[in-house]
């Protein structure tokens, strides 16, 4: 471990982009990745998937969307956390999407509820236990749409819509927004109102999956406010929903404690892989 944390200090100070160190600082401990699976027919339409060193059909799978503005980003970067937490028994699947300026409200949307669909109807090589989805900061959102508005797993064909999610992991994810920079003001002028809204109307959440939600209280990016009214809606609905936040935890920061040797380089202080493994397994077996 401590080789590993001072191989990605070396790599840090020679310029590597901080997702080239955590890909680099990962082991795969037996875990076998496949790349570039096509969910469907547009270039952005691929996924990696990353499994467990033991599969079986009961694995849970966890589709992680990630961040970036909904501009910027792709799968590769995010293969540290794959590897990561299907080390822990999980099978991750990380699709791209469509960004600006090729793709605007909602087609990012749809394209991650198709690839979701997808990898509930492939069988074979992709695990058929419970299906949760997750992600960070933009893909935070993404991820928070698919499981609280009920509409788009439902046109992308999943049997049982957002009923078919076992829970959503929601990290420093924008909830409810008005947008007043460019690119996402223009990015989001098809949505009611140019806003950003995971659940429009509040009668959505009565059939929310079990949710959690990671928040960093220096997030100067996605405030935490956002984490802490979602929870507080769910709780008024009734449904399951965990809230952890972080002091002193800012926006990328908090993604740090699924790279190996981090907290020995003091840059994570966060338990969010002990809190994940900790609720995909409570929700797997409830």
């Amino acid at each position: 471990m401590r080789r590993r944390a001072l191989l990605g200090a070396a790599l840090l100070a020679g310029g590597c982009s901080p997702t080239d160190i955590a890909n680099l600082a990962t082991p795969r401990r037996g875990t076998m990745r496949v790349e570039g699976l096509r969910y469907g027919p547009l270039p952005r339409h691929r996924l990696d998937l990353v499994l467990p060193p033991m599969p079986v059909p009961a694995t849970p799978l966890l589709v992680f969307i990630h961040g970036g503005g909904w501009e910027t980003g792709g799968r590769g970067q995010y293969a540290f956390l794959a590897r990561r937490l299907a080390s822990l028994g999980f099978a991750v699947a990380v699709p791209d999407y469509r960004l600006w300026p090729e793709a605007r409200w909602p087609d990012f949307i749809e394209d991650a509820a198709r690839a979701v669909a997808w990898l509930r109807a492939a069988g074979g090589v992709v695990p058929g236990g419970p299906l949760f989805v997750m992600g960070h900061s933009a893909g935070g959102f993404i991820a928070a749409a698919l499981a609280l508005d009920p509409r788009w797993l439902a046109s992308a064909g999943l049997p049982g819509g957002r009923g078919a999610l076992a829970g959503a992991v929601l990290i420093s994810a924008p909830i409810s927004w008005q947008p007043t920079d460019e690119p996402v003001v223009s990015i989001f002028a098809g949505a009611p109102g140019g806003r950003i809204e995971a659940a429009p109307d509040a009668a959505m959440l009565a059939a929310a999956p079990p949710t959690l939600l990671l928040h960093g209280t220096a997030d100067t990016v996605v405030g935490p406010v956002h984490a802490v009214e979602l929870a507080a809606a769910l709780e008024s609905a009734g449904r399951p929903v965990r809230l952890r936040l972080y002091e002193g935890v800012g926006h990328i920061g908090i993604m740090s404690d699924f790279v190996p040797g981090a907290r020995l380089l003091g840059l994570s202080t966060a338990p969010v892989v002990a809190e994940v493994r900790d609720f995909v397994k409570g929700s797997s077996s409830a």
